[in-house]
């Protein structure tokens, strides 16, 4: 079995160990058990594909033996990481800080072992930051950092130069307290090892050089590369906006889909990435990749594999009944949960549902004025060619929309050529 860094290497896993230890760094994984932490922001109430890359990290740590050690940010969420931002952001509540933490806790314990001896543990900085007086942080931790050092964090030097923006003194404290994290959780739960993305690299290298100053102690960091499309694009970012990782606002669909539509340029890094699947299925995947790129087989081994790690068993099952539902035609027997996934972001319109009633309403006139058709002559002319179907049954020129039409009492599902949908609601 490779070692894990071997294996993080091969996934394009590994971008920095901090002080070129990374002969040390390999030896000390070699005893199991060790405690691996990886901070997260609570700034919003769920977590977007962009938060995935050091869960599935932690992940990987806890398959090799390793202990993960969760830190929600409810501390250092009220100041404000100022890496890759362009702008201070804005300060939440305690409260709303808190809400948020208690929504991540969820997604972490669907996607990480809390259980057994190498079981997940979650903690939340605010419970030692807060007690913290501000002489007695920059007293004991304030002394060891040099200001000159801390300009040159890639982070402050891009925001100092930015005469607009700049950096208040709250968001340059953030190194601070990121690396005093670091020496309460070496201190506190035996935590050796952070991980971050190739961003957070000036504040880990802090935390190591923390707890070499105060406890005269040897503890490792280790960066991975940001994810990014082969263009240098920002990854998990599609027109109707960020995807996430909770149903409520990204659908087990629409995220099955976000994978499905992954440019062939980009399939292969992120079947090493961002999944759990071996070398030797990885490297079948990109030969039939290479042979048949029309096939999409691994567009379609990512999109389940991630589907099924992030949502489940079940909604991997259902995504794929919807997809296939949609490219037949046939949605009528999906579930008013399904087509409202399907749908979502598909062009709709609302009408009266008393006009349903007696002999029904009249299908050119729905046309035109759902602006499926751009005038009656053309929606005549599309139903006379047999280019409209309603709920995936073809119509004709003289279909009337009744009750029976809807699906779920509510909807009827107009497709205009192979790909062209418009959702009727009726209310």
């Amino acid at each position: 079995m490779a070692h894990l860094l071997d294996d993080l290497k091969y996934r394009g896993l590994f971008h920095q160990a901090t002080s070129g230890e990374e002969d040390g760094l390999q030896r000390h994984l070699e005893t199991p058990g060790r405690r691996v932490y990886a901070g997260f922001d609570p700034t919003r109430d769920s977590l977007t594909i962009g938060n995935l890359m050091p869960i599935i990290m932690l992940q990987r740590f806890q398959r090799a033996g390793h202990r993960p050690v969760v830190v929600m940010g409810g501390g250092t969420g009220m100041i404000g990481d100022p890496s890759g931002k362009e702008s201070e952001r804005p300060v939440l509540s305690k409260e709303q800080i808190a809400f948020n933490v208690s929504r991540i806790r969820a997604i972490m314990e669907s996607l990480l072992d809390f259980s057994g001896p190498n079981g997940a543990v979650l903690v939340d900085n605010a419970s030692w930051l807060s007690p913290i007086s501000y002489l007695d942080m920059l007293r004991d931790v304030g002394k060891h950092f040099s200001v000159n050092m801390m300009i040159q964090k890639d982070s402050v030097r891009d925001r100092l130069s930015n005469r607009e923006q700049g950096i208040s003194y709250t968001e340059f404290s953030y190194l601070i307290l990121q690396a005093f994290d670091f020496l309460h959780l070496f201190e506190t739960q035996g935590v050796t090892l952070q991980l971050g993305g190739s961003d957070q690299w000036g504040n880990i290298v802090s935390g190591v050089e923390l707890i070499r100053k105060k406890r005269q102690a040897e503890a490792f960091g280790l960066t991975f590369p940001l994810l990014t499309k082969s263009d240098g694009g920002k990854f998990g970012k599609t027109e109707s906006g960020a995807v996430w990782l909770t149903a409520d606002r990204t659908s087990p669909y629409a995220f099955h889909q976000f994978w499905l539509n992954t440019a062939d340029a980009d399939v292969a890094r992120l079947l090493k990435m961002c999944t759990f699947l071996t070398r030797d299925v990885i490297e079948q995947l990109e030969a039939e990749q290479a042979q048949a790129p029309e096939r999409r087989a691994a567009q379609r081994a990512l999109a389940d594999h991630m589907t099924e790690m992030v949502h489940g068993a079940a909604a991997l099952e259902n995504a794929r009944r919807c997809a296939e539902a949609l490219f037949s035609g046939d949605v009528s027997g999906l579930d008013g949960e399904s087509l409202e996934q399907v749908f979502h972001d598909a062009p709709s319109s609302q009408h009266d549902k008393s006009s349903l009633s007696g002999a029904g309403a009249d299908l050119v006139e729905l046309l035109t004025l759902s602006k499926v058709a751009s005038s009656k002559r053309e929606a005549r002319q599309l139903l006379e060619g047999g280019a409209i179907s309603i709920n995936g049954q073809r119509v004709g020129l003289d279909h009337r929309v009744t009750g029976s039409d809807l699906l779920h009492g509510s909807m009827a599902l107009v497709r205009r050529g192979r790909k062209n949908w418009h959702v009727l609601r009726f209310g």
